[in-house]
């Protein structure tokens, strides 16, 4: 379980076949061989590690639902270590199951922040609210406006500088993962359970 608040920009080193190779500073010091890390906000596992480096095998699934696939050595990309019971909660919670890609259909300048516009498929834009809970690239953020096959966010500063948000270019894919809250209650409702909760 994660909480969408990067903790720090790593950079592929590597790509070979299914496996990847990320350069970290601060968010491997404490990790271990076996241990969660969110690469985009993609949930993986720690299968090789040194002082500065980590590696991680993309899975077919994975290669599928996220924009991993794509990486190659010099990308940026977003970093954050798993929650700890007990401690903050600075986004929302957030899985790291990856539901699928967007993508990046503008980017608007408003005073020092910028406004997102996000393409999406039916199958994520069926879970979006205005004002709830978005997860892209790992970064927990607020949905601003819901459109039929689009959604935008407000992006500060301290977030484009950051995060991997503040290279993001129309036409980027990004990874994106919906407030878990929602697909509980649709599944309640499909199944007709809704009377026991």
């Amino acid at each position: 379980m994660f909480t969408g608040i990067v903790e720090e920009v790593g950079r592929v080193i590597a790509r070979q076949g299914s496996e990847l190779t990320v350069e970290a500073n601060n968010t491997i010091g404490s990790s271990k061989i076996g241990a969660s890390i969110a690469v985009n906000g993609t949930c993986l596992t720690i299968t090789n590690l040194d002082a500065e480096t980590f590696s991680v095998d993309l899975s077919p699934e994975t290669l599928r639902r996220t924009n991993l696939g794509a990486l190659t050595a010099g990308c940026p990309v977003n970093l954050e270590q798993p929650l700890a019971y007990g401690g903050p909660v600075g986004g929302h919670l957030i899985q790291g199951h990856v539901d699928g890609t967007g993508i990046v259909n503008d980017i608007k300048p408003e005073v020092e922040s910028r406004l997102f516009t996000f393409e999406a498929p039916s199958s994520i834009m069926r879970y979006l609210v205005a004002k709830g809970f978005i997860s892209v690239d790992g970064v927990s953020l607020t949905v601003v406006e819901r459109y039929p096959t689009a959604f935008t966010v407000t992006v500060i500063p301290y977030t484009l500088q950051h995060t991997v948000l503040g290279t993001r270019v129309p036409g980027d894919p990004v990874n994106i993962e919906v407030d878990i809250l929602s697909k509980y209650v649709e599944s309640f409702l499909n199944r007709g359970d809704i009377s026991r909760i």
